[in-house]
C-alpha cells in the first residue's frame, strides 16, 4: 500500500477548479508493480483525444515494460539520478513530436506545444486512473534518437515514467526528503491582461 501524501491535503486552489488538477503531482516512489494492457492503453488513449493544430496529433509515445527485452534500452537512456527511482516504473516513455506538417511538409512551430497537450491528457488520465506519471528530462537526448532510431523530423520532447504508487520509504534518503507536494504561484503572477508586464 501506498505511504504517498494526499495532494488535496496540502494543496488548494485559488479559485475553483476540477479537483483532478490539484491532485497531479509527479512522485517517485512507485511500487513496480505492472500494468495492465488496458491500463496503458486508457492512458494513451487520454493522449490521443488531445488538440492539435490541424488535427496533425504531432506526439509519438515510444514505451518499454518493466521485465521485457525493450526495458533495458530504455533505463539506459536515463541518468543515473533517475535511474535510482526509475528501477521501480511500470513502463518507461519517450514523447516524440513530429516537426513538419504532413499535409505539406512545412515547419510546424507548435509542434512541442500540442505534443505537450498529449502529454497533459497522459498525466491526467494517470492520475484519474490512481496511477503515478513523471516527466523527466534526465536523459541522453542524442542517445534516444541513436538508439531507438527516431528519424530525425521528430523532436525528443521528454521521457516519462509510469506506475502505480509506492512507498516513499523505499526510497534513497535523499529521493525521500523530495518526495513532497509543491504548490503553485499565484494565478495573477502568471497572466498579464495586454503587454509584457511582469
Amino acid at each position: 500500500m501506498s505511504n504517498l501524501p494526499h495532494p488535496e491535503d496540502f494543496r488548494k486552489a485559488d479559485y475553483p477548479i476540477e479537483r483532478l488538477f490539484i491532485r497531479r503531482w509527479s512522485p517517485r516512489a512507485m511500487s513496480g508493480e505492472p500494468l495492465t494492457e488496458e491500463e496503458l492503453l486508457r492512458v494513451f488513449e487520454a493522449a490521443r483525444w488531445a488538440p492539435s493544430t490541424y488535427n496533425e496529433q504531432e506526439w509519438r509515445f515510444l514505451y518499454a515494460r518493466r521485465d521485457t527485452p525493450h526495458w533495458p534500452l530504455f533505463f539506459d537512456l536515463l541518468i543515473e539520478a533517475n535511474q535510482v527511482w526509475c528501477q521501480r516504473a511500470a513502463v518507461l516513455g519517450v514523447v516524440l513530436a513530429r516537426m513538419t506538417f504532413t499535409r505539406n511538409g512545412k515547419p510546424n512551430p507548435v509542434h512541442l506545444y500540442d505534443t505537450g497537450s498529449a502529454w497533459e491528457n497522459l498525466a491526467l488520465q494517470a492520475t484519474a486512473m490512481g496511477l503515478v506519471s513523471h516527466g523527466m528530462a534526465g536523459f541522453d537526448f542524442e542517445k534516444v534518437r541513436t538508439v531507438l532510431r527516431v528519424p530525425d523530423e521528430f523532436a525528443v520532447a521528454a521521457m516519462f515514467a509510469l506506475g502505480r504508487p509506492g512507498d516513499p520509504n523505499d526510497l534513497p534518503p535523499e529521493l525521500r526528503e523530495r518526495e513532497t507536494l509543491t504548490g503553485r504561484r499565484p494565478v495573477r503572477e502568471s497572466i498579464c491582461e495586454g503587454p509584457f508586464q511582469f
